[in-house]
Order: structure tokens, then sequence, then C-alpha cells
């Protein structure tokens, strides 16, 4: 839509698509492939459980092969994508900014055990994962590094102002090792602890994959500078003569003007009392008194 909204639908749906100083949750957009095998198929079902209510998925087949021509997902609106790829037992990542591709990876299913196969009781739906990444190459690699970006990007669920005790129930752990990305998935349990703090221990519920990074379609530093990019009303401003610790803790430095001491107030005592015919007279930097005693 190009000029000034005509309806009021029209407007609602400007403002929804204007900038935000909060954006709201992309919606992921789960497809299969040309050829998809059930392995892929139930895969993909066991990530849109884990999306649901912000999640849409797509029954039908997709010839969408966006590494070989990208063109085919520009003009979509931003969401993060998730698809399989042709003859392949693989997940394709995706992720969108300002209508083009940002970030994608193709990351093969080795092995596989799906979230039916695990005998738990599951989350509820709409529970908001806590994310956890475990290996070194995550903070050096700079793939898995974008990868890792990506993944919290699609998992993280809506931004809340609170959390209780009780709503931390699902894990999603990741963990990189010898060129392999594990994904696992737990419930937290509450045990009594014998204090006011529970004991928690972690049952596994699936789904459960073993994968390797195969293709990658990085943006370009510009281009990623620019998605990571806040506004200006959301940038925390600096407060001077304050710093913080490691630990959090807040430090300030005070500036006061220079004293005279001679006006202090101290108590009143025999030893501080000036006699008769002394006189206090101050040194040359104007702080400490000294007391001259004048004979007369």
């Amino acid at each position: 839509l190009s000029g000034k909204p005509k309806t009021k639908r029209s407007k609602r749906f400007l403002e929804s698509r204007a900038p935000k100083l909060v954006e709201d949750v992309k919606t992921a957009m789960i497809m299969k492939g040309g050829n998809t095998n059930q392995t892929i198929s139930q895969a993909l079902k066991d990530i849109y459980a884990l999306k649901k209510t912000n999640a849409l998925l797509y029954k039908k087949k997709n010839i969408t092969r966006p590494f070989e021509d990208s063109t085919s997902l520009v003009g979509v609106q931003p969401k993060s994508f998730i698809f399989s790829p042709r003859k392949q037992t693989a997940l394709c990542f995706c992720r969108l900014f300002d209508f083009h591709v940002l970030d994608m990876f193709e990351l093969g299913i080795e092995k596989y055990i799906s979230l039916c196969d695990i005998k738990a009781s599951k989350c509820p739906e709409g529970t908001k994962p806590m994310l956890m990444f475990a290996g070194e190459v995550f903070d050096m690699d700079n793939e898995h590094k974008r990868l890792k970006s990506l993944l919290i990007d699609f998992f993280r669920g809506p931004t809340v102002p609170a959390v209780r005790l009780a709503g931390l129930e699902h894990v999603l752990h990741f963990t990189a090792l010898d060129g392999k990305i594990y994904m696992r998935s737990y419930r937290c349990l509450l045990k009594k602890s014998g204090c006011r703090t529970p004991r928690i221990e972690l049952e596994e519920i699936g789904p459960s994959l073993d994968l390797v990074l195969r293709r990658t379609h990085l943006a370009s530093d510009d281009l990623y500078k620019l998605a990571h990019r806040q506004p200006k009303a959301l940038k925390v401003k600096k407060k001077k003569n304050i710093s913080h610790d490691a630990f959090g803790a807040k430090f300030g430095r005070v500036h006061m003007q220079k004293q005279d001491l001679s006006k202090l107030q101290t108590r009143k005592m025999k030893g501080l009392r000036k006699r008769k015919g002394e006189v206090v007279a101050q040194d040359q930097d104007g702080q400490s008194p000294k007391v001259t005693k004048v004979e007369g």
C-alpha cells in the first residue's frame, strides 16, 4: 500500500508493518521440499510442535531451492523459515531481513528420535524455552556464531517482563562437539530438596537430533550490522562517574569542592577550646588550621 490509508483496516495493516521499538515475535514458516521422506516430515512436525502459536506448517510440497536461487523468498514478510532441501535428509534454517535472505544454514540429520518415540509428559503448548549452548566453537568460529544467533532468534519466543519459577520447565540444549551439533529437549522437574529452593532434574522429552553443518549462506558484514542496529530510544544512556564491576555492583565517583576545615563544626570539648590571646590561622593550602600564641 502506498500513500495514506483509506480504510481503518488498511490503517491497522500499515501500523502493524511499521517499525516498532520492540518488534513482534517472528512467525516461523515450516515447509516441505520437493521430495521429502518420512524422517524429514516427522522432524518438521516436531519442530512445529516446539514453535506452536508462532509457526505455520505447510502440508503441501514446495519446490524451493534458495541455495541455488534465493529470489523465491524475496518480498516475503520478515519471518523465519525452515524447510527440507531436495532429495536430502537435512533441514534448512533461514531468516529474512528487510524482505531479503539474511542467513541460511543446511543441517544434515544423522540420527533422529521423534517427539512421539520418547514416552514422557510434554511441556504445555507455547512454553517459552530456555536455550543453552555448549562448545567453544559457538564462540570462536564465525559460521557457528551466526548459527547460534539464528537458533536463538528462531526458538527464543516472545519477550516477557517477568518470569515465574514454575514457568521455567522447557530446556533446549545445543552441543557442538567433533564437527557435529547435538540438539536435545528436556523438561525441568522440581523435586523436594528439604529447603525453600527445589532440586532440579532434567527429563528428556524429545525431539533428539544429531546434526552436521553442510552448506551456509551468510550475509555481508554491512547487512548483518544493519540488521542488528538498535533505535536510539532503546540504547542505554551512559551516566557520568558511574561504573560497574564484573559482579554487577555499582560504583559512583563524587566530586566535591575545596573545603575550609577551619569552619568545620567539631565536638565541643576543653582541649579544642580557643584560649584567650590565640589567633587561628590557615596554612597555604587553606585546609589545616594553625594556632599561634600571641603574647601581650
